[in-house]
């Protein structure tokens, strides 16, 4: 008979048992994943050797245990090895398996190093290929292979290698410090920007290979820096002056500069403006230059025949023609005859308002190179007078197909405007404003013989009464003094 004390202690002693079971169980012995895989997935990772690799050996990924090594088997091919991982992490697909040693003495592990950590996670049955797995050199190589280098030191010599190795490093220790320590600094940055220092290693083949390609180019580039650098050292004492009195030439400069200053940057805008005209009308400009030599040698010529001769006083050797009315006068576009003025006139007033030029056809043989057959430069095929004509879609019409006026003067027959006669000038003071100016041309001009009015040459009516029908025929001379009436 047990009493209630005992009891009470063997209930209390049965719990802990279970507590510590279940604990073992579940927690580190992992029972139902190892029987049942209740958690994990499986992985399979394809090893050219096995690189003393043995179940259950850890598998990390960035730095944590994510698994174990189910088992290690022999392929056809080389090894394979199955991964037991843990469903709670989320590990991209695009990795690499790596098998390190975690000492000199063994202890391998797998590590996990992800490529991308926006790649599907891995799942169940996925392969990683020997393409993506590395493994560490065989432990009795690397040993055979220190010792043939202990060996190949010279046993007499040993001491002096030694001497020079401390004198190599010996009082770097702070300095050995901070390289280390920035090393593990870089290592551990460089891990946290691991996806964009991948990104860069994929991407960099292409910038690589453009070096490669380049070559060439690179090596006449250094080629060319060495001949500069060797011609800068054979006139040292050349550049030594550029570099003594550079200095005053600037300032010189600067100056000029100043006193320029309130018109310089006026003369620039001006020619920024010519810069343009001139890059629109380039073709024209270099026809120009092409044009302009033999134009001065063909001048040139003229004196050549008459050049240590009798006759090298007479000057230019040409013949004058005299072709009358050949070709004819072209009068289409310009002002009508009762609005030009007349050719015995030696002053030279503001040239009339509007385009003046001749409006003929554009095929006719007369005036070829007239204004209306500019060709445009901006619109190539196209010819046309003005520059505005030349922008826009009008096209140029003719007035007539002839030289002479035709229609009423003061308008078209094909719509395009005509230039208008200068206006009458304001009058003196004191001057009557019915008073004709006395500063106008006279010209000749038809009149109306039954009213005697006529247009002056302002563009204005007239009226002469002495010169109608109804006129009487004798005139006192007081009456011609008297000045015509407008209208």
């Amino acid at each position: 008979m047990l009493d209630r004390r005992i009891k009470i202690q063997l209930a209390l002693f049965t719990a802990i048992a279970v507590a510590a079971a279940a604990t073992m169980i579940f927690r580190y012995i992992e029972l139902p994943a190892m029987l049942f895989g209740v958690g994990r997935y499986t992985v399979t990772v394809e090893l050219a050797r096995a690189g003393g690799l043995y179940p259950k050996a850890n598998v990390s990924y960035r730095g944590t245990v994510v698994g174990e090594v189910r088992s290690v088997r022999l392929t056809d091919t080389g090894v394979q090895a199955v991964l037991s991982l843990k469903s709670d992490y989320h590990i991209p697909s695009q990795l690499r398996a790596d098998v390190h040693s975690v000492s000199a003495v063994g202890e391998q592990y797998v590590d996990l190093v992800p490529r991308s950590a926006t790649a599907a996670p891995l799942k169940q049955g996925d392969v990683i290929a020997e393409a993506d797995t590395s493994v560490p050199p065989d432990f009795d190589s690397l040993l055979d292979a220190t010792n043939r280098g202990l060996i190949a030191i010279p046993h007499d010599n040993l001491k002096t290698v030694i001497d020079e190795s401390y004198t190599a490093v010996g009082g770097l220790g702070p300095e050995l410090t901070r390289i280390v320590k920035g090393g593990t600094d870089l290592a551990i940055d460089s891990e946290k920007n691991l996806d964009p220092l991948l990104t860069l290693i994929d991407k960099s083949p292409p910038v690589l290979d453009s070096q490669t390609q380049s070559a060439d180019a690179i090596n006449a580039w250094a080629a060319h820096v060495a001949t500069i650098s060797k011609q800068l050292a054979t006139h040292d004492d050349s550049v030594a002056g550029i570099l003594t009195h550079g200095p005053a030439a600037a300032d010189q400069g600067r100056q000029l500069f100043q006193r320029l200053q309130p018109t310089l940057p006026l003369l620039l805008a001006n020619l920024a403006s010519v810069g343009e005209v001139a890059v629109t009308y380039q073709p024209a400009i270099e026809q120009m230059l092409v044009l302009i030599p033999q134009l001065v040698a063909e001048q040139q010529g003229t004196t050549v025949a008459n050049h240590n001769t009798k006759q090298d006083y007479r000057g230019l050797y040409l013949d004058f023609d005299f072709n009358l009315n050949l070709p004819p006068i072209c009068s289409t576009g310009f002002l009508p005859p009762q609005q030009q003025r007349v050719l015995s006139l030696e002053d030279y007033p503001a040239r009339a308002a509007g385009d003046l030029y001749c409006r003929v056809p554009q095929d006719s043989r007369w005036n070829a190179r007239g204004a209306r057959n500019y060709p445009c430069i901006t619109r190539p095929g196209k010819r046309a007078p003005t520059v505005a004509m030349c922008e826009s879609d009008e096209q140029y019409v003719p007035l007539n197909d002839g030289f002479n006026w035709k229609g009423d003067p003061n308008a078209t027959m094909s719509g395009q405007p005509v230039p208008q006669p200068r206006t009458k000038p304001v009058p003196p003071p004191g001057a009557s404003p019915h008073e004709p100016p006395t500063d106008l041309p006279i010209a000749a001009a038809e009149y109306d013989p039954a009213t005697g009015n006529y247009i002056g040459p302002d563009g204005h009516v007239y009226t002469r009464s002495d010169l109608s029908r109804t006129a009487p025929k004798e005139h006192t001379w007081q009456s011609m003094l008297m000045p015509p009436t407008s209208r």
